[in-house]
């Protein structure tokens, strides 16, 4: 039997901006949050004052009863779940929940994820799409189940990449389709009225169960060695990685100056690209990762020609341009970037 959307009680669960659009769409459209779940404050900065997370700051505007349990599996926090009644729970980037909480809503729980799944399951679906030169990415949203990132399809948008999206500006186009999915996931919820992996509603409606035509590509975690550039590879896969890890983490390379007549380092660093341009060249002769400076450019060798840098930052100081970073480069020897 269907139900009202903006009858039904929802648990919302969120961390980071990403989560806030959705939930702010649904506050804003009328449905009921009856409590919005978040991590818990930490501190950070050199200070470490503790920092809240962007979900709390917009829920404690809003009005929005809030809940921070440091222990997803503790008695307390199931019990003030069970006390809530809800109908349905949404997890739009928050943590791994345990069964005992995204079974409790009488509907279910469903996540949005930032990928046409079943492509990109895992922790950096946006950075994976960018890294791997995908031309089409999108949001989805499923039913949670026991295994990641594998429930039953409830709805998809498909949002197309374009060749100047980095991980930031294809994370704001992805936030703001999710918000419209994620309202539109309730109403089909509320139309079903189903429970998880239901059989067809009255209406026809019900989710889908993730197909898995093509070898699938997989979105783990990032980290520091992930963003390393490797100027041994090709210009588009180098360009590629800059615009998947920019502007957070940030790809990057150790840069070396060694003297020309007998090689004794002068300095070294690292620094990091957030924009590149890729020069083919098929006849490049320049070892990958050597450096040449002129007219106010930067042109490092790499497999089929030379990555010329747009903007950097070289460790300690803030991000710039490279016609500043060039100015106070002051260049002695022979520079590489390995």
């Amino acid at each position: 039997m269907a139900a009202n959307p903006k009858t039904l009680r929802i648990v919302y669960m969120g961390t980071p901006d990403f989560a806030v659009a959705p939930l702010k769409a649904l506050v804003e459209g009328g449905y009921h949050i009856v409590a919005v779940v978040t991590m818990p404050d930490k501190p950070a900065g050199r200070g470490l004052k503790l920092q809240e997370s962007a979900v709390k700051r917009y829920a404690v505007s809003a009005g929005l009863p809030l809940l921070q349990p440091t222990d997803l599996k503790a008695e307390e926090f199931i019990a003030e779940l069970t006390a809530l009644r809800p109908d349905l729970g949404i997890v739009v980037a928050f943590r791994m929940l345990p069964r005992a909480v995204f079974e409790l809503p009488r509907y279910g729980t469903f996540n949005l994820h930032a990928s046409l799944l079943p492509q990109y399951r895992g922790a950096a679906p946006i950075n994976w799409a960018l890294i791997n030169g995908e031309r089409e990415t999108g949001v989805t949203t499923f039913m949670l189940n026991p295994r990641m990132d594998e429930g039953a399809v409830i709805a998809s948008r498909r949002v197309a990449i374009a060749d100047d999206d980095n991980a930031g500006t294809l994370h704001d186009k992805l936030m703001t389709e999710g918000a419209r999915l994620v309202t539109e996931s309730v109403n089909a919820v509320a139309a079903g009225g189903f429970w998880a992996e239901p059989p067809t509603s009255a209406d026809g409606f019900r989710p889908e169960p993730q197909a898995m035509k093509e070898e699938l590509k997989p979105a783990p975690k990032i980290f520091k060695k992930t963003c390393h550039v490797d100027f041994m590879a090709e210009g588009v896969r180098i360009v590629n990685l800059v615009r998947g890890v920019s502007p957070y983490p940030g790809a990057w390379a150790m840069l070396r100056e060694r003297a020309v007549t007998d090689e004794v380092l002068i300095r070294e660093g690292s620094v990091k690209f957030y924009s590149v341009v890729f020069l083919p060249d098929a006849d490049v002769a320049d070892a990958p990762g050597s450096v040449a400076v002129e007219n106010g450019t930067m042109r490092i060798a790499c497999r089929d020609g030379y990555i010329l840098p747009q903007q950097v930052q070289p460790a300690g100081k803030q991000r710039m341009g490279i016609q500043e970073y060039l100015n106070g480069l002051k260049v002695r020897g022979e520079l590489k970037f390995e």
